[in-house]
């Protein structure tokens, strides 16, 4: 197979949040959304692809004195250099080659720029999904197919000599998964119960408290974020399993999200013991998964690090997400003593899969600890971010996956009639027409239905045409100077 891209086109749309999304001190009410459409040579056949992205600079920064208007500008160079270099690239043999070499040369210009692996990398998986959306369409095969057979040429021992003598299908399940539990969100400042909901309630007929959406969806997973206070967690921790009780949740699993709040690992393992030590927090902890990058993303591989994980005996499966900005991030945080990584479309659906098959072959061959690959969110939203992240944690085999997009957003309101029925028509196992009238994701017994999403090209059926969004540069003159 060779693989090339010729054309590319940028275009947004904004979307307004239906309560408001923290990064710090930040308040998120908008995110624009920027999709990507590529046009791909593949074997001699031209086929269009598109992929989709988030213009949320707080996580890529984490900077509170960053201007919002500066962040939108280093983001949006971000994604339009790497569609400027993908149209440049020689055409590749395969389109791993192809992301490979496309990484090197975006490598290659942020470096200079002072623009952050995150954050340059994004652009890359931006043109990846797209890139990976053409292919599909054009061999007429979905992306889990796509992997177990290698279609797409990924070579796991370029990346890790460890896993040289494997294909994807060598580690991956044999199958997609066809469902997955959705791991609910609850943000530092997201209401639990009606008492902690003010005035500002959106009238929109979903789910907005933990309570709301355990009685509505029947969620079982949560993610839960810690402000790393030892008071603040414990009285909140404390809270979340008393009404988990009372809501009569009795076997539940869940993850805690530190976001780089401890200054150091010797201090989070002192506020870790802290909180383990309370029994008001004894339940929490009893059905605790993983916790998620304790530590700024600086301080996540310093050997001062390193040795306080090799020598803390009884410490939780830790993993990282914002520390994972290069392409071998994840097996650079094993050996500092951390179970695993994340995955995320933002940080490239080639990186996921390597890192699965990663975790995959550590898990066969070291009985010493069990190695972690989850599937987290940055705030995805259909029509087609959302689906090609899950078509990707489909192949993997995420059972349980963090979800907040639909708690951020009013379902696929913010988009024509017509892209919302197109979605209805091929994904009414994923989404449903709500009572108002707008597509919003469906969510039963705490679990989204894969079918169509593993079945599809890459995630999405008929492929979306963006053209009829606002083009960057027009978007650009009104938000950016």
């Amino acid at each position: 197979m060779t693989v090339a891209v010729s054309r590319t086109a940028l275009h947004v749309v904004d979307l307004e949040t239906r309560l408001p999304f923290h990064f710090g001190n930040v308040e998120v009410t908008e995110i624009p959304k920027v999709f990507l459409r590529v046009e791909a040579d593949v074997d001699g056949t031209s086929q269009v692809g598109v992929g989709m992205a988030g213009l949320i600079p707080g996580w890529f920064y984490k900077d509170p004195e960053m201007k919002l208007e500066a962040g939108y500008r280093n983001m949006v160079e971000a994604f339009r250099a790497a569609a400027d270099i993908a149209t440049d690239l020689d055409p590749a043999p395969t389109p791993f080659a192809f992301w490979r070499t496309l990484s090197e040369r975006q490598r290659e210009w942020a470096e200079p720029a002072g623009h952050p692996p995150l954050l340059w990398s994004y652009g890359v998986s931006l043109v990846e999904q797209a890139l990976l959306d053409a292919v599909c369409r054009a061999k007429d095969v979905s992306f889990p197919t796509a992997v177990r057979e290698n279609l797409l040429g990924i070579d796991l021992g370029s990346v890790y000599d460890e896993l040289t003598p494997y294909d994807p299908a060598d580690l991956l399940p044999a199958e997609p998964g066809r469902e997955t539990a959705v791991r609910h969100t609850v943000g530092l400042d997201d209401p639990l119960t009606d008492a902690d909901v003010g005035e500002e309630r959106p009238d929109d007929g979903l789910p907005l408290t933990l309570a709301d959406y355990v009685r509505a969806d029947g969620v079982d997973h949560f993610k839960i974020k810690l402000a790393a206070d030892p008071e603040t967690d414990a009285t909140r921790l404390g809270r979340i399993a008393d009404l988990l009780a009372d809501l009569g949740v009795e076997e539940y699993r869940c993850t805690v999200d530190a976001n780089e709040g401890y200054d150091s690992a010797a201090e989070f393992r002192r506020q870790w013991e802290a909180l383990g030590a309370d029994p008001d927090c004894a339940a929490l902890f009893e059905n605790l998964a993983y916790v998620e990058q304790p530590l700024p993303r600086d301080e996540a591989f310093t050997p001062e690090t390193g040795e306080v994980l090799a020598a803390w005996d009884d410490a939780p499966p830790i993993i990282i997400d914002e520390s994972d900005g290069r392409i071998d991030s994840a097996g650079t945080a094993l050996t500092h003593g951390y179970a695993g990584t994340s995955h995320k479309n933002c940080k490239g659906a080639f990186k996921g899969v390597v890192n699965a098959c990663l975790v995959a072959h550590r898990n066969r061959v070291d009985d010493d600890c069990e190695y972690v690959i989850s599937a987290e969110d940055l705030t995805t939203v259909g029509p087609v971010e959302l689906l090609q992240d899950l078509a990707v944690a489909a192949t993997i085999g995420a059972d349980h996956v963090e979800r907040n997009g639909h708690h951020y957003f009013r379902g696929l309101s913010g988009f024509p009639e017509e892209v919302q029925g197109t979605v209805l028509s091929a994904h009414d196992d994923l989404y449903r027409r709500h009572g108002d009238g707008f597509a919003a994701l469906r969510v039963e017994d705490g679990t989204l239905d894969l079918g169509t999403v593993a079945d599809a090209p890459f995630g999405v059926g008929p492929l979306v045409d963006t053209r009829q969004f606002r083009p960057l540069e027009a978007w650009e003159r009104e938000h950016i100077d």
